[in-house]
């Protein structure tokens, strides 16, 4: 699909759509307790549904209701399951270490880069506990065994996931275990979104430093309705939208959130002054923080990006295409890249199947000289299915094709 935009400002009011990051967490914890849920979430994505679909692969039955999803928990655990987690790294990294503790023969199908993206060390982590895993024929990848409880240990700069998925998986085994994170930790709001929702849940999770204690607490559930709040990172793209000049007002963000996403407000006033934005903890902000950085005076550094190129796209690249593409300047490292400021002309950028890169470059056409014609714009639907209808209601001039 190709979206044309003639530039100009947007303007009007957005309710923020749900957060995909908690609704992940919650759907999971609700499926493993122990009590029926209702999930109230306004509006969903391929990812989420991706995680819906596998959860009901492993038992549990989740409806899609008007207000979000009802969701009754694995009553009997089946034997074997084939999960499809489309292109959602969330479904696969979370719900890998969750089939291991249910101790499901498990088939995981994969589609676009997510076969590509990595699985160590969370592989190696689960094989020494008690699992196999092993690659099969046409992108799939099959988990054999059960978890045990025990010592853990995972490498906290590699993927927040992989810690998120350990630990939303060892309170289902029969005892107490432990999860040591080991060297640098990155994108640590993540990990707190998911000690969150256990908690939500009634998990018992003590931490001392980079250790946390799991006790075998089978979901206890202290509630039976949740409330997703509203996505920083989505939210992020109009809150530049407004900081570039439209006159757009968001609703339904909580100041007070765990999601780390909430610092684009904090590093808005502070691009094109030469300062290097540290990205370790908020990578999904790199490419809409970048347009903002290009429309500003100055350069802006972005440091610690290396896992940005194991995204969806190889997002040092596609971030810095971008911005080429519309007219601007940046420079990229293996781990790092630059966009010096002074305005975007307009021109043709490719989505590279990347949902970030499509966002980015429509709020990009607000401040641009000329049209802005995204190839592939199509990938919105794996986080944000409505962004172009929301788009077009605050006066964006779109043409599709």
């Amino acid at each position: 699909m190709k979206a044309k935009i003639t530039p100009g400002k947007l303007s009007g009011t957005i309710v923020v759509i749900p957060s995909k990051s908690q609704a992940h967490r919650l759907l999971i914890c609700a499926a493993l307790g122990q009590t029926p849920t209702k999930l109230e979430c306004a509006a969903a994505s391929q990812d989420i549904w991706a995680t819906a679909d596998c959860l009901n692969a492993l038992g549990a039955k989740i409806t899609h209701t008007n207000g979000g999803f009802e969701v009754a928990p694995i009553q009997r655990i089946p034997e074997k399951a084939l999960l499809d987690c489309r292109e959602s790294g969330s479904t696969l990294r979370f719900l890998l270490p969750v089939a291991g503790a249910l101790g499901v023969e498990a088939t995981f199908q994969m589609a676009g880069r997510l076969p590509q993206r990595p699985l160590s060390p969370l592989w190696e982590e689960m094989e020494r506990m008690g699992c196999k895993l092993s690659w099969q024929t046409g992108n799939t990848l099959l988990c054999r065994g059960k978890l045990q409880p025990g010592a853990y240990e995972m490498a906290g700069n590699v993927s927040s996931q992989f810690i998120s998925g350990l630990l939303l998986a060892l309170p289902l085994l029969e005892f107490a275990s432990t999860l040591r994170l080991t060297g640098q930790v990155e994108s640590r709001p993540y990990i707190s979104l998911t000690l969150d929702a256990l908690r939500q849940f009634g998990v018992k999770i003590v931490e001392s430093g980079d250790l946390f204690s799991i006790f075998a607490e089978k979901m206890p559930q202290a509630s039976d309705d949740f409330t997703v709040e509203g996505d920083w990172s989505n939210g992020a793209f109009w809150l530049v939208a407004k900081a570039l000049g439209s006159s757009v007002q968001c609703t339904g963000l909580n100041p007070n959130s765990a999601q780390g996403d909430r610092a684009v407000q904090s590093w808005l006033p502070r691009l094109g002054s030469g300062c290097a934005v540290d990205l370790a903890d908020i990578p999904d902000l790199a490419p809409i923080l970048a347009v903002a950085a290009a429309a500003k005076p100055g350069c802006t550094h972005f440091i610690h990006a290396a896992r940005l190129r194991l995204k969806e796209s190889d997002r040092i690249a596609t971030v810095c295409a971008m911005v080429q593409g519309l007219g601007g300047k940046t420079e990229e490292t293996p781990d790092s890249f630059t966009v010096w400021g002074g305005g975007l002309a307009g021109g043709t950028v490719s989505a590279a199947g990347d949902h970030r890169i499509a966002m980015a470059a429509a709020i990009a056409a607000t401040v641009c000289r000329q049209p802005v014609t995204i190839l592939g714009a199509e990938a919105v639907e794996k986080s944000y299915p409505a962004f172009w209808q929301d788009y077009t209601r605050l006066g964006g001039k779109l043409e599709i094709e």
